[in-house]
C-alpha cells in the first residue's frame, strides 16, 4: 500500500487521559454526573479505561499516588456549558472558575472532579 503524500497531513481523534487514584470510582462519577459510557477497560484490577459520550472520549489511567496539577488538564466543548454547570452544582463539584462568557468566543468554566484533575469545559458563543 502505497500512501499518497501530496496530501497534506491530517490528524484524528486525540483524547485526554486522565490518572485517578480509584478507577471504579471515577468511571461511576463520569457516568452519573456527564452520561459517558464505559468502551473499554484492561488489566486485572483494571488499570486502564476508556470512557465515551458522542464524539467526546476519556481516558482513565490507575494512577494511586496521583496528585492533581494546579492547571486545567483537560477541555470539553459541549453544546451547553449552563446545562454541565448545573449538574456540576448538583454533583457538589468543586468550581475552579465560575461559568461566563469569555472574550475569545466561548461560555466556559472549570470544575475538579474527584481526584482534583482540573477539566475546562466550554461552548462556543453565537456570533
Amino acid at each position: 500500500m502505497t500512501k499518497d503524500h501530496s496530501a497534506p497531513l491530517r490528524f484524528g481523534r486525540i483524547a485526554a487521559t486522565l490518572p485517578v487514584r480509584d478507577i471504579a470510582a471515577s468511571y461511576q462519577f463520569y457516568s452519573s454526573v456527564f452520561g459517558f459510557e464505559k468502551i473499554f477497560e484492561n488489566g486485572q484490577p483494571t488499570g486502564f479505561m476508556i470512557l465515551r459520550r458522542d464524539d467526546a472520549e476519556l481516558h482513565l489511567t490507575l494512577q494511586k499516588d496521583h496528585k492533581a496539577a494546579k492547571f486545567n488538564v483537560a477541555h470539553m466543548l459541549v453544546s451547553d456549558a449552563d446545562e454541565v454547570h448545573q449538574s456540576c452544582l448538583r454533583h457538589g463539584l468543586r468550581i475552579i472558575k465560575r461559568i461566563e462568557d469569555k472574550d475569545y468566543g466561548l461560555r466556559a468554566f472549570v470544575f475538579a472532579d474527584l481526584d482534583g484533575n482540573r477539566i475546562d469545559v466550554g461552548e462556543a458563543l453565537k456570533k
